[in-house]
């Protein structure tokens, strides 16, 4: 009899033996069934709830996909060595872009702290906000390029560091590892080409 294979996440503490595949219905369950989890989470109000609720739903087809996308098409993929595709990463900025503005213009109007004008983060600006955190991957250069002319965008994602830390940089600390490294390897791999442009370079004179 061959021996059981048990795969288990070592960082997640257990959860009364509920296995949940979804990020928003994780986010949705920890704010219902635990006890002394702040409203303003995921409001009892169900009109409240439903402006939340419509949030995440667009996240999935809009945000999600042109950052996911983006990030896997011209850091992850070339990283792991699985092939690549201009025309997703085309229309990947162009969804983001598109995502990064309706953000700003539909949910955070005017000196609004949080989405729908919200004194307090909802779960639906953690989910968001760790979505577009993954361009840190990319470098600071390209993150900057589809973040900084957002202000709206960078000062709310600071309000939400400020309201969810230390546990904010706790969550993200593999992710600055990830960056890390990927940046390290992309400095070596251009110190390596060097030598040889050199060369090429001398051998034609």
């Amino acid at each position: 009899m061959q021996p059981i294979k048990v795969y288990a996440d070592r960082r997640s503490q257990p959860s009364r033996a509920v296995i949940i595949f979804c990020s928003h219905a994780i986010l949705r369950y920890l704010a219902s069934v635990f006890p002394g989890v702040a409203d303003h989470w995921y409001p009892a109000d169900l009109f409240t709830r439903a402006k939340i609720e419509s949030i995440l739903d667009w996240h999935h087809s809009n945000l999600r996909r042109g950052a996911a996308t983006l990030v896997m098409h011209t850091a992850l993929a070339p990283f792991l060595g699985l092939t690549t595709s201009p025309d997703a990463v085309k229309q990947a900025e162009k969804l983001l872009m598109q995502s990064l503005g309706r953000i700003e213009s539909v949910w955070l109007k005017g000196d609004a702290k949080f989405l729908l004008g919200s004194p307090q983060p909802s779960i639906a600006d953690l989910s968001l906000v760790c979505e577009i955190m993954q361009l840190e991957i990319l470098g600071n250069d390209v993150r900057d390029r589809f973040l900084g002319a957002h202000e709206k965008i960078l000062i709310w994602m600071d309000n939400v560091k400020k309201a969810t830390s230390p546990h904010f940089e706790e969550a993200h600390e593999l992710l600055f590892q990830v960056k890390a490294s990927m940046l390290s390897n992309a400095a070596a791999a251009n110190q390596t080409s060097e030598p040889s442009t050199k060369l090429k370079i001398a051998s034609k004179l």
